[in-house]
């Protein structure tokens, strides 16, 4: 099944033409989450082929206009293009007195419904689950409440050997209590070990997408062995200064939080204006996470 991140937005707070404000759209399964919606997501959605419809919830990291200030255009165009469907939005508990006064003077009621839940961003939670995944908040640090956010596939069923059952003649009717753990049994009683009749299922994979944020050496205990993380570079350490006034991170402090979480792959983002090339960031994150790829708008990033 289908595990994809869309970008759609890596560049951070001051507009440049090269990249657009933050936002992705992260794909698994049937489902369609929204990351973040800064300012031009619209566009970018249009550009992405994504449908709008298939957009099922969006989660905001923080309140700062390049992650969030998307949003209301967002909710009005769901409602000109007829959506009846729940959008649930998840974010730091500020969104809501925020986006409801906007959306009254602008005089654009919502005609589906429209469910904002509260994060608490200094918790590691659970904030969403279904019967295929889950998403966690990650406790970061900035300077207004964030978190990031962990999409984390649930584990699957083991795949029957159909060609092995069928030689055994056991009932289909058995499928599902093979899949479940037990043994086959054959019309004529025979009990067949269940090992011999399924193989294992792919094991779950996950994303963690890690935001605004100071450098955080405990972070990656919340992310083991997470497959992909896309962890904010707006520095190269030249300008580590910057990056400890602000409360953001240099590529190589994200690349010790890969190296640290054994992750599978790293992706960069949230480009600090001053790069006109990345490649400088990209080098320096290597150099301690080889497996690291630069975000760049349009991409679609299998997990």
């Amino acid at each position: 099944m289908d595990f994809n991140v869309h970008i759609l937005g890596c560049g951070s707070a001051l507009p440049t033409l090269r990249h657009h404000a933050s936002a992705q759209v992260v794909e698994l399964h049937d489902k369609c989450m929204m990351v973040d919606c800064g300012e031009g997501t619209q566009m970018q959605l249009r550009r992405s082929r994504l449908h709008f419809s298939k957009i099922m919830s969006v989660f905001i990291s923080h309140l700062h206009g390049d992650h969030c200030y998307g949003l209301p255009g967002l909710i009005s165009t769901f409602g000109m293009l007829g959506r009846t469907a729940p959008l649930h939005i998840y974010g730091p508990r500020k969104l809501r007195p925020m986006i409801e006064p906007m959306l009254h003077i602008a005089g654009h009621g919502v005609d589906y419904p429209l469910e904002i839940h509260e994060v608490d961003t200094t918790q590691h939670l659970l904030v969403y689950e279904d019967r295929s995944m889950e998403v966690w908040s990650l406790p970061l640090e900035h300077r207004m409440p964030c978190c990031g956010y962990l999409f984390r596939e649930k584990p699957s069923l083991p795949h029957l050997k159909r060609d092995i059952i069928d030689m055994y003649g056991i009932s289909i009717s058995q499928a599902n209590n093979i899949k479940n753990g037990m043994d086959g049994v054959t019309p004529d009683g025979e009990v067949i070990p269940n090992r011999l009749l399924v193989t294992p299922a792919a094991p779950p994979r996950s994303y963690a997408y890690c935001s605004d944020t100071s450098y955080l050496p405990q972070l990656h205990s919340l992310i083991q062995g997470v497959d992909l993380l896309y962890h904010e570079s707006t520095y190269a350490q030249d300008n580590l200064r910057l990056a400890e006034k602000y409360l953001h991170s240099t590529a190589a402090q994200a690349a010790q939080v890969a190296k640290d979480a054994h992750a599978g792959k790293l992706m960069l983002g949230h480009y600090s204006q001053r790069y006109e090339q990345e490649e400088i960031l990209l080098k320096e994150a290597q150099e301690i996470f080889p497996h690291t790829i630069l975000a760049q708008e349009g991409m679609c990033v299998q997990v």
